[in-house]
């Protein structure tokens, strides 16, 4: 058995209750918004829900809320953007304080701006950051979030196409109207493909960042580097969630559903966020709607390239693609109401990060964690690799599932039966034992 101290950590973690955020209406000094002359990035918490953020404003306020607020929030960049730009993430979570991660909490990223014009989702992490902070030790719900989830926010991937953007300008798809970043490459057409046959011999990670843009280089690394659990990437132009596949290897343009081997899940985590937002079900939204207010990326239109599929196939992290406006970067003015559409399901998709089962793999006899073990689910043809630390967490429906992990070295597991339900996030631990070593010993002749 796993030592007690380890044990007793787990127990923290392990039933955290999806029903997370129902959460209350914001409260009158939230929604009422620092005007646009007296917010200042040095000393406010929040940010004004009537107007966006510069590219320095935001920078600026950023690195002042990891100031301001050190226990939970850390801020840090990842590189640069292709004309000198700052990357930069704000990490929340309570975990901060203590200097490492606790064992077992998740890792979920939220990724905004990656088609510089598509702007709402950008603000919408900003606003989602400053209601984190001004929640916790607050509202129970929040402050259980933040003590159980390590939380980072990538609010601008292409920061030069930003700021050539215009705001109320819709359908810029060109390089004039801040879509592409600044060498005019669309950053969501530049990751590594499954379906690319160039791409399918890449096996290292130098490998998959050679000759593409700095934006993309520098989120491949953060990718590989973090074993974030569950991701988002927002978008504009539609309303919908859009789920892997993006691509397929038919050469058929729309109309082809290219289900990934956890499909279910995915449905599940875009179906999870369209119940909750007032206008992503309704047919007439953006004059055409989505049947549930969610699709599969390439029965939409077939993309290679996506960050969303790079995701899934190259790490543990399963992305959801959130396009969250008709126009993709909106008249601030309609901002406010952007943030009551996206309050809830934002921070419901975060809180669904504690979904499935999780647990510890380690070494039978030494009791040491055993890293890039894997951990498969019978039936989905997709595992899961254990971190440095023997940690692993795999995203499921409810359900009946057989589970076994196995490692280089190591005679796999027995394959064990779990019921996953929507309540709480299982915890089922792997104890491998070492293959014996043999070994030739040449036999002693006496003459």
């Amino acid at each position: 058995m796993v030592g007690r101290v380890i044990w007793s950590r787990l127990l923290v973690l392990s039933t955290l209750v999806l029903a997370v955020l129902s959460l209350p209406t914001p409260s009158e000094s939230e929604t009422k918004k620092t005007g646009n002359d007296d917010f200042n990035p040095e000393t406010d918490d929040f940010v004004p829900a009537d107007r966006y953020l510069t590219h320095e404003e935001m920078i600026s306020w950023l690195r002042s809320v990891a100031r301001r607020h050190p226990k939970i929030a850390k801020a840090f960049s990842i590189g640069k953007s292709e004309q000198g730009r700052e990357l930069l993430v704000l990490e929340l979570s309570h975990s901060v304080e203590r200097g490492e991660r606790d064992l077992l909490m998740p890792m979920v990223k939220m990724v905004g701006n990656i088609h510089g014009n598509e702007v709402v989702g950008r603000q919408l992490l900003l606003r989602t950051i400053s209601h984190l902070i001004q929640k916790n030790n607050v509202d129970s719900k929040i402050t259980r979030l933040l003590n159980t989830t390590d939380i980072f926010f990538l609010p601008s991937m292409n920061p030069d196409g930003f700021v050539k953007a215009r705001e109320g300008d819709c359908w810029s798809g060109g390089p004039e109207g801040g879509r592409l970043n600044a060498n005019n490459i669309d950053l969501n057409r530049d990751f590594p493909d499954q379906f690319k046959t160039e791409d399918k011999l890449l096996r290292s990670q130098s490998e998959f960042q050679q000759g593409r843009a700095s934006e993309t280089q520098a989120v491949i690394k953060w990718i590989l580097d973090n074993p974030f659990v569950l991701s988002a990437s927002l978008h504009g132009g539609a309303v919908v969630a859009s789920y892997p596949y993006d691509g397929s290897g038919t050469g058929q343009h729309q109309g082809f559903y290219s289900a990934a081997p956890d499909d279910k899940v995915f449905r599940k985590l875009s179906q999870d966020y369209a119940d909750r937002h007032p206008l992503m079900k309704k047919a007439d939204t953006c004059g055409v709607g989505f049947k549930d207010g969610i699709t599969n990326g390439a029965y939409w239109y077939d993309l290679k390239g996506g960050m969303q599929d790079f995701n899934y196939v190259h790490s543990n992290a399963f992305e959801v693609t959130m396009e969250l406006s008709c126009c993709k970067y909106a008249p601030a003015t309609e901002l406010p109401a952007e943030w009551q559409y996206n309050r809830r399901p934002l921070l419901n998709y975060i809180a669904s990060t504690h979904r499935g089962v999780r647990g510890l793999v380690v070494d039978k006899d030494t009791k040491r964690p055993i890293r890039n073990a894997y951990v498969h689910v019978f039936g989905i043809d997709k595992n899961i690799t254990t971190t440095e630390r023997g940690e692993y967490w795999r995203l499921l429906t409810p359900g009946r599932y057989t589970i076994q992990s196995y490692a280089e070295g190591f005679n796999p597991s027995s394959s064990r039966n779990i019921e996953i339900t929507d309540i709480y996030t299982e915890q089922l631990n792997f104890e491998l034992e070492p293959k014996v070593r043999q070994t030739t010993i040449t036999r002693l002749i006496c003459d």
